[in-house]
């Protein structure tokens, strides 16, 4: 009996050992959702881009003949005013042309004058034989060749006034070249750039020589940035955009497009357009060259329904929430139709801690909050934006510190 009655007691403590252990052993730690409210505010979509400041005019002056520079009178940063003389290439071999030209000129119109002496005397000749002819002191024969005599002389003299024409013509190129040694700016500006010095030798055989670059304007000066294909939809003249640059940290400087250049730029498939947006310059601060990044307001909501991004982005765990159907509708609720926008699914807590989908239509986005078009949300709902793991790191998906728990900062991402 005795050893009977402890094998009793051996069973008993076992039982009780195994039901502690099965109804208080480890058990697995429930999840812990971040959420964030849904409020409004602004809400403002933006493109950003790199860029190059440019002067709106610029004007490469070159040379149209070929020499040495003798002399220049313009430098970096000179302020020329239309007709001044910023450079002068060695004149003396075009002085010796044009001389030359002018020798050939005096040359041809002696030959006119002689050739007129000789018509002259040609007709006379004919006239004589003309009126011996009648009194048969002379044959045909010799009218004939006094008639010829005088119309070959006649075709001397046009020869000879031809070649004073291009005699004449030879000269005013000589001249014209000779001018072109003086090179005058075309138009009022600021000399940009000083590509020659005294004494290079420039030819213009084959291209036209760049020695100086003039800026018209610098006070108005513009942007040329390269939008890719994606982004250039939401873009027009006459947007508003901002840029900064290295030169001066912590300055916007704000701009307005004036063109959307229709020529694509294809490099490596990548199909680029270009933005021309022009700005106001009149400190001159902002120096040609200069690169700029450059931000396009695309499209603004204010007081909009906004929910966190991280909202969009999160997925449930597996076996965790409702369930969904292939197109986003929550199963057992028929699905809105929405003309415009886009349709996403984002998760709420609901009664007993399960997550309720909720399908809304998104509207435009600025990285940080997206606007709600519709959707059965309002101001104030709590909305899952990732998990707390047990020791209370973010998974993917999740927003900042600051944002979960119910508090959300309240800062909006604009210019």
């Amino acid at each position: 009996m005795r050893r009977l009655g402890l094998i009793l007691a051996v069973a008993a403590i076992g039982l009780a050992i195994g039901g502690y252990v099965f109804f208080n052993g480890e058990r697995k730690a429930p999840i812990r959702y971040r959420t964030a409210p849904v409020d409004r505010g602004s809400v403002v979509s933006i493109v950003s881009a790199t860029g190059t400041i440019n002067p709106v005019v610029s004007v490469q002056v070159g040379t149209q003949v070929s020499g040495m520079i003798k002399s220049l009178h313009a430098d970096f940063n000179s302020r020329v005013k239309a007709g001044d003389t910023v450079a002068v290439i060695d004149p003396e071999p075009f002085r010796a042309r044009r001389d030359q030209a002018a020798s050939n000129l005096e040359m041809a119109r002696s030959n006119v004058a002689r050739a007129k002496v000789d018509l002259a005397q040609r007709k006379r000749e004919l006239d004589r034989v003309q009126s011996l002819i009648a009194q048969q002191f002379v044959s045909q024969n010799d009218v004939d060749v006094a008639l010829t005599n005088q119309q070959s002389a006649e075709a001397q003299l046009r020869v000879a006034e031809a070649q004073v024409k291009q005699a004449e013509a030879a000269l005013n190129s000589a001249e014209l070249d000779l001018k072109y040694t003086v090179i005058r700016s075309p138009v009022d500006g600021i000399v940009v750039a000083r590509n020659v010095e005294v004494g290079q030798t420039v030819a213009a055989s084959f291209a036209t020589p760049n020695l100086f670059l003039i800026a018209l304007d610098l006070t108005k000066m513009q942007v040329d940035t390269n939008v890719s294909e994606s982004d250039i939809g939401g873009i027009s003249e006459g947007k508003e955009a901002a840029f900064t640059v290295d030169a001066y940290p912590g300055v916007r400087f704000a701009g307005t497009i004036r063109q959307v250049r229709l020529a694509p730029i294809n490099v490596q498939n990548v199909v680029t357009y270009n933005v021309v947006v022009a700005v106001d310059n009149q400190d001159l601060r902002l120096k040609p060259g200069m690169t700029a990044n450059v931000s396009i307001i695309v499209a603004q909501r204010d007081q909009a329904l906004r929910v966190p991004s991280a909202a969009l982005r999160f997925t449930p765990p597996a076996g965790e929430g409702k369930a969904v159907k292939a197109d986003g509708q929550q199963a057992g609720r028929p699905a809105e139709a929405h003309a415009n926008g886009h349709r996403k699914t984002i998760w709420k807590v609901g009664q007993g801690g399960d997550l309720e989908p909720i399908l809304v239509q998104t509207g435009i986005s600025d990285g940080v909050s997206t606007e709600v078009v519709a959707g059965p949300i309002a101001e104030g709902d709590q909305v899952v934006v990732g998990i707390e793991t047990p020791r209370g790191e973010r998974r993917a998906g999740d927003l900042p510190p600051g944002f979960g728990s119910g508090q959300r900062r309240g800062r909006d991402r604009g210019l």
